[in-house]
């Protein structure tokens, strides 16, 4: 999972697309060459889905056979913001970034101060955060604990089964045990018997 890049974006009255401000990550997936094309090329799909995208509409777009992912949000406001990332990424992590990120620019900048190159920091840094989106996104992080959590019991209790089984083979073959022990060891266990562990 990975995010590539980071776009907010405001559409003017003629209903052309501008870039406000900009942060991308591309090192890990783009050679040095390919780094310039790549990124002008997000840069021009992010302005093309901006300028179609209708106020208040959030979507998913994907190229045909394309590994990437644009998540657009045109936040009622103006502004659009767009992610680009690869397929694995979890949908909901990267519109609840772009609600968090449209909602601190919008309070940093005012309308009348929207120009391109605006000085951001911040979108750099959401974009290191959340290139794991398990450390960054509270729901993933719990949800993975749990499944780690469920995991190991379900090894413990096949474990102690197993244990179970081992026990009740050594009983029988015991000879240091008397008939009547393991007579009541048999009793003892059909009495616990009427609680099975699935």
């Amino acid at each position: 999972m990975q995010l590539l890049s980071i776009l907010l974006l405001r559409t003017g009255a003629d209903g052309k697309a501008e870039v406000l401000t900009s942060s991308f990550d591309l090192t890990r997936s783009f050679s040095f060459f390919e780094r310039g094309s790549v990124k002008e090329f997000m840069t021009f799909t992010a302005a093309t889905i901006a300028e179609r995208t209708q106020p208040g509409v959030r979507q998913s777009v994907q190229q045909n056979e394309s590994d990437h992912v644009a998540h657009v949000y045109s936040h009622p406001r103006g502004v659009t913001g767009v992610i680009f990332s690869d397929k694995e990424y979890p949908m909901r992590v990267a519109f609840g970034l772009l609600n968090k990120i449209l909602d601190e620019f919008l309070v940093k900048f005012p309308a009348e101060t929207w120009k391109p190159n605006l000085p951001y920091p911040e979108l750099e840094d959401y974009l290191k955060k959340y290139q794991d989106p398990k450390q960054a996104d509270t729901i993933m992080r719990v949800q993975d604990e749990l499944n780690e959590t469920t995991a190991i019991l379900q090894k413990t209790i096949d474990s102690v089964l197993q244990r179970g089984e081992k026990l009740d083979s050594l009983v029988d073959r015991s000879e240091a045990l008397s008939s009547q022990s393991k007579m009541f060891y048999k009793t003892a266990k059909k009495t616990n018997s009427c609680c099975v562990v699935m």
